[in-house]
């Protein structure tokens, strides 16, 4: 009786390894759920990046107000009739002005 007790445990135990550690078990899909969930969230983070790229190409193939904001901070253009300001953070050191040349004398021209 109790050989036949271990025979049958064996043949439940060879019965359950593919359940778990086979190619479609448990554990193979446990890590396949991980894998899918991450690549989602990748996925996601791509259709958002997509639909922003998007979206600025759109604005810049009908309006021309995404162009003249990049021509100004991109390539520091100005329109006609503007006035460039720059504002500088406070604690910046200015840059020093050489000093001036000295006047010139008053030689008399050669002659």
């Amino acid at each position: 009786m109790r050989l036949l007790f271990l025979v049958l445990l064996a043949l439940v135990c060879l019965i359950q390894y593919p359940l778990w550690f086979g190619k479609g078990g448990w554990f193979k899909v446990w890590d396949l759920q991980k894998q899918m969930a991450a690549q989602q969230a990748v996925n996601e983070g791509m259709r958002a990046r997509n639909a922003a790229l998007d979206a600025e190409v759109r604005d810049l193939e009908t309006g021309t107000g995404a162009l003249e904001e990049r021509a100004r901070s991109e390539l520091g253009m100005m329109k006609d009739g503007e006035v460039f300001v720059q504002i500088v953070p406070a604690g910046t050191p200015l840059p020093v002005k050489p000093p001036a040349a000295p006047p010139a004398q008053n030689t008399p021209p050669r002659r």
